[in-house]
C-alpha cells in the first residue's frame, strides 16, 4: 500500500511538471497528433471530477456518430476561404473571403463583384476573418469586420465599421472600433459577434505567445466587448479595459447561452510548451479566466474556470451557434461546433440542471464536405456553414468552398 501511495505521487507530480519545455510549431487547425503524450487506453468519452466540477474528457476520436436525421444543401460555391457570414434584414448575406474580399450572396446567388475588397496581409491564418452586422443595421446600413493590415510595415489585427449602400452592391469604410491587436502567423482568433446586450464581443488569438493570455493589459488571447462605436463598456469587468475574457489560446468561436454567460471554444496547443491536442468548450462569463497556458485538459486551477469537454485529438473547432430552429428539434438548445481538421459537426448536449457539464456529444457530416469553418444560425432558423478546403490545408475542389445549410 505504501508503495503504491507513493508511486501515485510520483504520477501526478509529472503530470503537474508536463509540458514545461518550449518549441516552435504550426497552429492546430492542421496539427499532426501522432507525438501526443501516451496515456493509457481508456472509453471514447469519460467524466473527469475537477474541482467539483465534472469535465467530459474525450479520449479517443471525437464522438459517437450522430442519431438525429439531418441533410446538407449547398446554398453557394465559388467562394475562396468563406471565414464569416453575416445576415441582413432582407435575407442577402454578407460573406467574408480571406483574400479581402466581402461577397455578396442575393436570392441564393453569389453576386459576381465584390462588395468591398480590403488590402489584407493573408499569411498562415491572417486575413479578412469575422463579419457581423450592427442590431440597427435596417436604420444605419453598419456591418464590422476583423481583419489583419499593415500598417507602416507592422502588422496589426483590426475590427473596423463599414457601411453598406442602399442597393447592397458596395461599401465604404465608417471608422476603426479596435487596432492593434497583436499578429502571428497563427493564433489570430477574429471571430466578431453582437451579444444580446447589444455589445460587440470580440474572439483574439495569443498571437504564439502563451503568456500574453494572462495579461489584462494585452488584447491578444481574450474575447474583448465594446459598444458599437468602439467605446468601453462601464460595466466590463476591468475599468476602462475593453478586456471581458482572458485565458484563451486562440477562440474562432462562441454563443451565448443566455444574457451573462457564453460557450466558448478554444484550439488546443499544437506542441507549444510541449503539449498537443485537447481543443475544449468551456462555460464563461464576466471577467472570467479560461487558463491557457496554465491549465489546457480536464484540469483546474485557483481563479480558472474548468473547462465543460476536452477533446485529446485536434479538432480543431471553428464557428459555433446554438442552435435554435425548429426544422431539428432535437438539436435545439445544443451547440453546433463546425471543426477543420477532424472535418466534422460536433453536437454538444448539455445536462438541463447543470449548464457546465456535457450530457453527450455526438459527430455529423463527417467527412463529406471536408474543413468546416462557420456555423451560424440564419433568420430563417436554419444552421448556414462554411467549408474551408481552399485554405491551403485542405483539397481545393474546382467548384472551390461554399455554403451549405443544415436541414431536415
Amino acid at each position: 500500500m505504501q508503495l503504491r501511495n507513493i508511486l501515485a505521487k510520483k504520477l501526478l507530480f509529472g503530470m503537474v511538471l508536463l509540458g514545461l519545455s518550449t518549441c516552435n510549431l504550426p497552429t492546430t487547425e492542421s496539427a499532426d497528433n501522432s507525438n501526443q503524450e501516451t496515456q493509457a487506453a481508456a472509453p471514447i468519452s469519460q467524466q473527469t471530477a475537477t474541482n467539483n466540477q465534472a469535465c467530459t474528457l474525450v479520449e479517443n476520436g471525437f464522438g459517437s456518430p450522430g442519431k438525429v436525421n439531418v441533410r446538407a444543401e449547398e446554398v453557394v460555391t465559388g467562394l475562396e476561404v468563406p471565414w464569416g457570414i453575416a445576415f441582413l434584414p432582407n435575407r442577402d448575406m454578407l460573406v467574408t473571403e480571406r483574400p479581402g474580399r466581402v461577397r455578396l450572396v442575393r436570392d441564393g446567388k453569389l453576386v459576381s463583384q465584390p462588395v468591398a475588397t480590403i488590402n489584407v496581409t493573408d499569411s498562415g491564418e491572417d486575413g479578412l476573418l469575422g463579419i457581423a452586422t450592427h442590431p440597427n443595421f435596417a436604420e444605419n446600413r453598419f456591418f464590422y469586420v476583423y481583419y489583419t493590415a499593415d500598417r507602416n510595415g507592422s502588422q496589426v489585427n483590426r475590427v473596423e465599421r463599414w457601411r453598406l449602400s442602399e442597393n447592397g452592391l458596395t461599401a465604404s469604410p465608417d471608422r476603426v472600433i479596435v487596432d492593434d491587436i497583436p499578429v502571428a502567423q497563427f493564433h489570430n482568433g477574429g471571430r466578431i459577434r453582437f451579444g444580446p446586450d447589444g455589445m460587440l464581443y470580440i474572439g483574439t488569438g495569443d498571437a504564439r505567445n502563451p503568456q500574453i493570455s494572462q495579461d489584462v493589459n494585452s488584447l491578444a488571447g481574450k474575447i474583448l466587448r465594446v459598444t458599437p462605436d468602439g467605446q468601453v463598456p462601464q460595466d466590463n469587468p476591468f475599468e476602462k479595459n475593453p478586456v471581458y475574457i482572458t485565458g484563451i489560446r486562440n477562440t474562432q468561436g462562441f454563443d451565448w447561452r443566455d444574457q451573462s454567460t457564453l460557450w466558448v471554444t478554444d484550439h488546443g496547443p499544437s506542441g507549444d510548451l510541449g503539449r498537443r491536442g485537447h481543443d475544449k468548450l468551456s462555460l464563461a462569463r464576466s471577467g472570467d479566466n479560461l487558463g491557457w497556458p496554465t491549465i489546457y485538459r480536464c484540469e483546474s486551477g485557483e481563479g480558472l474556470v474548468t473547462p465543460s469537454i476536452v477533446w485529446r485529438e485536434a479538432l480543431p473547432p471553428g464557428g459555433a451557434a446554438i442552435y435554435t430552429g425548429n426544422t431539428i428539434p432535437e438539436w435545439r438548445g445544443s451547440l453546433i461546433i463546425a471543426t477543420l481538421r477532424s472535418e466534422h459537426l460536433q453536437r454538444v448536449v448539455f445536462a438541463p440542471q447543470s449548464p457546465q457539464q456535457v450530457e453527450r456529444h455526438e459527430v455529423y457530416l463527417q467527412g463529406k464536405y471536408g474543413r468546416l469553418r462557420e456555423a451560424i444560425m440564419g433568420p430563417d432558423g436554419e444552421l448556414y456553414v462554411t467549408t474551408s478546403n481552399c485554405d491551403g490545408r485542405g483539397n481545393c475542389p474546382p467548384q472551390q468552398d461554399k455554403i451549405i445549410r443544415i436541414t431536415r
